[in-house]
């Protein structure tokens, strides 16, 4: 793991096109600021996490699971 020192409207970049910027330090608490392409997804850990827990349980899901979440799955798939 690569550990950088920043103050405050400070940057790293990383690859050619995204840039995080320190916006705020207030404590413990620091604000990232993160300018990066919109195919670039960027997540909290904990969201990227929860992501990738919900993507394992559907890949899980056999075709005829889908009656068994109810009509909402079914008006979907039409």
């Amino acid at each position: 793991m690569l550990v950088l020192s920043r103050q405050r409207d400070e940057s790293i970049i990383i690859g050619d096109n995204v840039v995080i910027t320190v916006v705020d330090v207030r404590g413990d608490k620091v604000k990232l600021g993160i300018d990066a392409p919109k195919e670039i997804p960027v997540h909290r850990r904990e969201v990227y996490e929860a992501i990738q827990r919900e993507n394992r349980q559907a890949a899980l899901l056999k075709p005829d699971d889908a009656q068994l979440l109810g009509p909402q799955a079914e008006s979907a798939d039409s």
